[in-house]
């Protein structure tokens, strides 16, 4: 999501979209350790862990070697967290805050890593992953005896009692909303948003738009402003309660920049835009950064993906 896909979608959107509610903005640098464009892996790596590792790699070091995230550090301080995704919860990105893997496309080993965590809530696609294994091992029948709810339908997801809630929205990736996905993140972010305020220490919760990069790479636009469209719903949603909560900080940006998205022409009034795409893969662009809440002014400024850690300690205080 760069900027480009954000004007577009403010183009298009008939009122202000509640990204333009938060109060401070910045760019972020977003290059790998071998590579000027990275990939989601490596690029939600840094966000998640304070360091920079090789395309591919998720919550690993170029050596292998496993690196903290903030989840992790979360769960230690007696925090609750979540993830909240429109892709596989086994994606790349959302696997950056719970995972450790050479590979990316693990998906397997990945899913194996959510066991061994305390996470109170995840919701997603990639049931198969748990459920449906090579090596003939049943996740979900181990998740239900670390006493998670483990749900499959959106309605069901959201009437659970549970403070455990291990929630799947699909056998592998959700279709867009364009096809069907419906308020899905929207809702998911309030449900676990619900769950993990209840703990009086506070909570970690990443949640992720993952389909606006795959419009990108599709040069879809009316695709890309729907799903960017859907994220600021979820935004709103996250807002709202940080508004009400006054202790909450509320962090926006991109793993990366994809599409090589340019803003040809629009018009306010019509809320029409016109796009061009430069390319079907990722761009090493900067990308921006938006914040609300408690500590937002820290979110200021031109600086590397690798600073999110120490400012997301800062605030928590820890």
């Amino acid at each position: 999501m760069g900027l480009a896909t954000v004007h577009a979608t403010m183009t298009v959107s008939d009122r202000p979209l509640n990204l333009e509610r938060c109060t401070h903005t910045g760019l972020q640098k977003t290059h790998s350790v071998d590579r000027y464009i990275t990939d989601s892996a490596a690029s939600g790596t840094a966000l998640a862990t304070g360091n920079k590792t090789k395309n591919g790699a998720i919550g690993v070091d170029p050596e292998g070697n496993i690196l903290k995230s903030i989840l992790e550090i979360a769960e230690e301080k007696g925090l609750s967290t979540g993830l909240v995704s429109t892709s596989a919860v086994t994606h790349a990105t959302p696997a950056a805050f719970i995972a450790h893997n050479n590979s990316r496309v693990n998906y397997e080993a990945i899913a194996l890593d959510f066991l061994k965590t305390d996470i109170d809530v995840f919701i997603g696609g990639g049931y198969d992953h748990f459920a449906i294994r090579s090596d003939s091992l049943n996740l979900i029948d181990s998740l239900i005896k670390k006493g998670y709810q483990v749900e499959t339908s959106i309605d069901r997801i959201l009437g659970s009692d549970s403070n455990k809630l291990a929630g799947f929205t699909h056998p592998g990736q959700n279709p867009y909303r364009l096809d069907g996905r419906g308020n899905m993140l929207p809702t998911a972010t309030g449900k676990a948003i619900e769950i993990l305020s209840k703990n009086p220490l506070g909570f970690f919760l990443m949640i992720e738009g993952s389909q606006i990069d795959w419009a990108g790479h599709a040069n879809s636009a009316d695709t890309l402003i729907s799903e960017t469209l859907d994220f600021d719903e979820a935004l709103g949603v996250a807002l709202d309660f940080a508004a009400r909560d006054g202790q909450t900080l509320v962090v926006v940006t991109a793993d990366h920049e994809t599409g090589g998205v340019t803003v040809l022409n629009g018009n306010m009034n019509t809320h029409e835009v016109q796009l061009s795409f430069s390319t079907k893969g990722h761009t090493g662009m900067m990308v921006p950064v938006f914040a609300y809440g408690p500590g937002a002014e820290l979110f200021s400024g031109i600086y590397d993906n690798t600073d999110f850690l120490g400012k997301f300690l800062e605030c928590y205080g820890f």
